[in-house]
């Protein structure tokens, strides 16, 4: 049986809970269950802090789990990235008092606060810049440089609204572009169910990237239309009752659809239709 580690609690939570719904797993009725056996599926899964479960993924003690790419990189475990999840996203930057720094060489000798201490070290490393300390905060940072605790905060920022609040200011290159993945231990074989979790949210991902858009199209300008609609391999095209029109299915980006469907009335198909995926396998 794969065992799973999910977020309980924070902005991975429910996320992370729709994308195994979606993907077809047991979802817990109870937020205050910790364990959650799907017999069904042939998993069990366990709900841990996301700080957590990158440990507990290098410690073996679970198979896989789901965290954020930031948490896993400060974890210091033997977790690694398996696969990326497309939620969650957000950037881990530096930030100071407003015009007080704009380069990351800058920080070089300076107190620099965090509650991601490693890949924060790390990073500064990569880069040959020496800080002063790396004072480990957990919770929010931002009133670090106000309480005299650092000269320079990093942290994970989605809007910069909350530094910008506080008076500080984002400066220099993003340390790392973060966002949910599936991670496991790398140095071991691949659990026994691994490929289909993976498989079934590879399903899932594609399903929210693509619609599958219909459309009706003279014959003659079939292939001027499968043009804009390739789709993943090649588009399906069909005889209709009027033999000088064809009828043609193609998958579509999501975030396209409007444009190809303008594109493809321009051209001279009609009865373009979109439906929204519920679940592939490619």
């Amino acid at each position: 049986m794969l065992r799973i580690a999910v977020p309980n609690k924070g902005s991975l939570s429910e996320p992370a809970a729709e994308m195994l719904r979606e993907a077809g797993y047991r979802q817990r009725r109870d937020s205050r269950e910790l364990v959650l056996p799907d017999p069904d599926n042939d998993v069990e899964f366990f709900f841990l802090r996301p700080r957590d479960i990158a440990v507990y993924v290098g410690a073996g003690t679970v198979d896989v789990g789901i965290t954020g790419r930031d948490l896993l990189l400060d974890s210091e475990s033997a977790a690694v990235e398996h696969l990326p999840l497309g939620f969650a996203r957000s950037t881990f930057r530096f930030a100071t008092t407003a015009g007080a720094m704009t380069d990351i060489a800058q920080i070089e000798g300076q107190r620099v606060a965090t509650s991601y201490p490693v890949l924060v070290r790390r990073s500064l490393a990569e880069r040959g810049v020496t800080p002063s300390a790396v004072v480990r905060l957990d919770g929010a940072v931002e009133t670090a440089i106000r309480l005299g605790v650092a000269d320079v905060i990093a942290d994970v920022v989605e809007t910069g609204s909350t530094l910008r609040a506080a008076g500080l200011e984002i400066f220099g290159e993003p340390l790392l572009r973060s966002e949910a993945v599936l991670a496991r231990r790398a140095d071991v074989a691949a659990p026994a169910g691994l490929e289909v979790l993976t498989r079934r949210l590879q399903g899932v991902l594609t399903a929210r990237q693509y619609v599958l858009m219909d459309y009706d199209v003279p014959l003659s300008l079939v292939d001027a239309a499968v043009a804009v609609t390739p789709g993943l391999e090649s588009p399906t095209v069909s005889p209709l009752h009027n033999r000088d029109w064809a009828a043609v299915r193609a998958m579509v980006r999501r975030d396209e659809t409007n444009r190809v469907m303008d594109q493809l009335y321009d051209l001279g198909a009609r009865a373009i239709l979109v439906t929204s995926i519920h679940a592939c396998r490619l």
